[in-house]
């Protein structure tokens, strides 16, 4: 439980800190027969920051608990 939570602050954290991420995909443009033209598209995959509060919050609740003895 300990490492689950600690890796839902972390995630959480960075969540926060960047809001998304970007990546490139590679798209044909044109296909006739022999001459292919493809162009490079860059995407944008926005994160919430509701979503990475939401994260570090259960992952705090999950590191208070597992610290418990019962």
């Amino acid at each position: 439980m300990r490492m689950i939570g600690l890796a839902l602050v972390i995630l959480g954290a960075l969540a926060l800190g960047y809001q998304g991420f970007t990546y490139v995909t590679r798209e044909k443009v044109v296909d006739a027969g022999p001459i292919q033209v493809s162009a490079d598209r860059e995407r944008t995959v926005w994160i919430p920051p509701v979503v990475g509060g939401v994260a570090v919050v259960a992952g705090l609740v999950l590191l208070a608990s597992g610290t418990r003895k019962e």
